[in-house]
């Protein structure tokens, strides 16, 4: 990110809307940057599991799930900070992609795929198949399409989602991925459905990648981490069991879930 001062920006709710800013827990400004807080947000679908209650950290919608509260998302305004120079490095990417054993065939959706990071780099990996690039922001869609035809990649499939419904095919995804955003999806019961109804039955699979939470020597404030046994809570609550953690990251969890 750059040096300079950035505004607060908004963000009314937390969304597939790309990757949070993984920003430093030392850093005050950083904080702030591209968060968007001032649209209000929407009521849960299904009631079950939500409450809205204290203590709020700032860098959160102030609604909770499963006892974890949901974090502010990045908006668009942070599409650079997706693009920075040190991200393979610092996130350990090329082992990421490597760690999800693609086939040439796969279909896979990469939820919250902000300017298509990781969608244009899964995309040769599936040469018979496709990679349905999906956000909730306009301005990422416009973006992916752009860097689509940039790239010449015929099978990369920009899809507009919404908060409660990435608008998956039914059964019909071998491997979601989700990358730092689903701690702050605003509906996260709702979208967890979504997720289990797009896998295909038995061979279908979700990477969830989220900081990890147990170890503090991780400089991402808390709010944007997460434990593999909340993880695997809230996995279970939509029907989703956890079948292995890969934990060659330099600081996050490949967590590996499908339908039973």
């Amino acid at each position: 990110m750059k040096n300079a001062v950035v505004k607060w920006l908004v963000i009314g709710t937390a969304t597939a809307a790309g990757s949070c800013a993984q920003l430093p827990i030392e850093s005050n400004v950083a904080s702030q940057a591209f968060l968007r807080s001032d649209v209000p947000t929407a009521e849960p679908a299904d009631s079950a599991g939500y409450e809205n209650r204290a203590p709020r950290d700032p860098n959160g919608i102030g609604r909770y799930y499963l006892g974890r509260q949901i974090a502010h998302v990045m908006g668009h305004e942070g599409a650079d900070w997706l693009e920075r120079s040190d991200r393979p490095q610092d996130e350990g990417t090329e082992i990421l992609v490597k760690d999800l054993h693609l086939k040439p065939t796969d279909v896979v959706a990469d939820l919250g795929a902000g300017t298509g990071f990781f969608s244009f780099r899964l995309a040769p990996l599936v040469p018979q198949g496709r990679v349905l690039a999906e956000d909730i922001q306009p301005e990422m869609i416009t973006e992916l399409t752009q860097r689509k035809a940039k790239n010449h990649l015929a099978n990369v499939q920009p899809l507009l989602g919404t908060t409660t419904d990435p608008h998956l095919p039914a059964n019909g995804v071998d491997l979601v991925l989700l990358v730092d955003a689903y701690h702050e999806f605003d509906h996260p019961r709702e979208m967890g459905r979504a997720i289990r109804n797009a896998l295909r039955p038995h061979t279908g699979r979700l990477a969830l990648v989220e900081y990890r939470a147990e170890d503090p020597n991780v400089p991402i404030k808390a709010i944007h981490k997460m434990t593999v046994a909340q993880a695997t809570k809230e996995m279970k609550e939509v029907g989703l069991e956890l079948v292995d953690v890969r934990e060659d990251l330099p600081q996050q969890h490949l967590m590996l879930f499908r339908r039973p």
